[in-house]
């Protein structure tokens, strides 16, 4: 990767915003957008009265004023302006987003449930205007900006050198994604364009591109990418959209560990294999990007913080309350690990690990299968420096063997049969990990103890407040994680 084309690198570009027309094309589409955007999956601020909204930057793709029978193509970055939730106090945040607008004459009845609305003034005004992502064509302009690096506007394209993006690929639009969108080209990419942007590498690209340059085979090589530079600063480059290799007929590891539960089947094998799979991506991640060490203090302090996040979660949930002081104890024990010279080792993460988040592909020469790892953006609702500062490896494994009891969970008998399943998998997932890496995570307890209580918590106070029919899986959990360990 050459320095002109890494984003790591990325040099600061002058920024070409045409505020006049950008602002012109805003004001024709605000009431559009104030009504459509809350309406959105990957909408960020719901709940939250939206007050305004503001332009940061507007990019013409194609024309899109010409009223001709070529659609238009709008990139927009707007900026939100939200007050807090109803009932709550606090000041008017923001977000910025990445829209991608279709403009035409008139909507075929195909791209129907695409309508944003009909601008009636401005340089918009009778024209229709669009979720761009939806039509091919437009999409299918975005991969041939790929395919030819440069900048437009305040838009910088990206191409990994040696890749091989093909032409006239045909576009379709995913729908399973909550907080992004996904365009998969043919069977031979996907293209991630991520909705809610802030300056900054976002480390889905980060990470993908260190473990490629350091030879892993563990996850999808980024392709090429686009990002943009926000007007009038010197901050790093947004990280917009990251095209990659479509994995074709790979199944994911939620998928799997469900058919193995319907079937009554053995998944240790698996679960073996996918601790090894974490475990190389781990190590690269180590070899390939800085490492340090958390001592007593730093222990401590996170401590402290797990502490902190349940005594205001169980404000929120009242059930998690009567296992407070079991939770605590978890914690307390990683002080007293601290205490008695106990370390740990932080570098960077995947930060949102779980059987999501894998996919297992079969080997074509019928060799076994093989396991990937996708979706380093780590959680999308913590702040990107949150999302990029260096953790201890155990969060990762919390996650993934949360996860396990998330799909046990999903079996509609419980029993003892069930339980079994989930343990099996559990120790087979730390085997698989001790045996790549050297570490068992089995044996450090307070650790991965502690890491699980405070995914439970975190769990607990998600479902309650966004799928309340779940908040028994990780309630399950926490009364497991309150009882002192054998």
């Amino acid at each position: 990767m050459t320095d002109s084309s890494s984003p790591r690198t990325a040099p600061v570009r002058p920024s070409l915003t045409a505020a006049p027309q950008g602002n012109a094309m805003l004001r024709s589409l605000t009431g559009l957008l104030t009504r459509w955007l809350p309406r959105q999956r990957w909408f960020a601020g719901k709940g939250r009265p939206l007050g305004g909204l503001t332009v940061v930057s507007a990019t013409e793709l194609l024309p899109c004023g010409s009223g001709g029978p070529t659609p238009g193509l709008l990139h927009l970055l707007i900026r939100t302006r939200q007050g807090p939730a109803s009932g709550a106090q606090g000041p008017a945040t923001g977000d910025c987003y990445q829209l991608l607008l279709g403009v035409r004459p008139s909507l075929p009845p195909s791209l129907a449930p695409a309508l944003v609305g009909r601008p009636a003034e401005g340089p918009l005004r009778g024209s229709v205007v669009y979720e761009a992502l939806h039509d091919p064509r437009l999409a299918g302009l975005l991969l041939e900006r790929l395919r030819a690096p440069g900048t437009l506007g305040t838009l910088h394209f990206g191409r990994a050198p040696g890749a091989v993006i093909p032409s006239g690929l045909p576009a379709r639009l995913l729908s399973s994604e909550q907080s992004n969108s996904s365009v998969v080209y043919g069977d031979a990419f996907i293209l991630k364009l991520f909705r809610r942007v802030s300056p900054g590498v976002n480390p889905d690209l980060e990470l993908p591109l260190a473990l490629a340059e350091a030879g892993s085979t563990r996850v999808p090589a980024p392709a090429a990418w686009f990002e943009a530079v926000w007007p009038g600063t010197m901050t790093e480059p947004l990280t917009l959209g990251v095209l990659a290799p479509y994995l074709a007929g790979s199944t994911d590891g939620w998928q799997l560990a469900l058919q193995s539960l319907s079937r009554r089947a053995d998944f240790t094998s698996s679960a073996h294999a996918l601790g090894r799979a974490t475990a190389e991506v781990h190590t690269t991640l180590a070899a390939a990007l800085p490492t340090s060490v958390l001592r007593r203090a730093q222990l401590e302090q996170a401590a402290t913080a797990m502490t902190e996040r349940l005594t205001e979660a169980a404000s929120a949930v009242p059930a998690l309350r009567p296992y407070r002081s079991g939770l605590r104890a978890a914690f307390e024990a990683l002080g007293d690990y601290a205490r008695r010279g106990g370390t740990c080792v932080v570098q960077r993460l995947h930060g949102d690990l779980h059987l999501g988040q894998v996919l297992r592909t079969p080997d074509p020469r019928g060799r076994g299968c093989h396991w990937s790892v996708i979706d380093f953006e780590g959680e999308p609702a913590r702040p990107l420096s949150d999302r990029r500062r260096p953790g201890p490896v155990v969060r990762d494994i919390a996650g993934m063997l949360r996860s396990f009891d998330y799909a046990a969970s999903q079996h509609p008998a419980s029993g003892p049969w069930v339980d079994a399943w989930y343990r099996a998998n559990r120790t087979a997932y730390c085997r698989g990990y001790a045996e790549a890496s050297g570490q068992d995570p089995l044996e450090q307890p307070e650790l991965l103890r502690a890491h699980e209580t405070d995914k439970a918590v975190y769990e607990v106070l998600y479902e309650a407040r966004h799928r309340p029919a779940w908040l028994h899986v990780p309630m399950a959990a926490i009364r497991r994680l309150a009882t002192p360990p054998d």
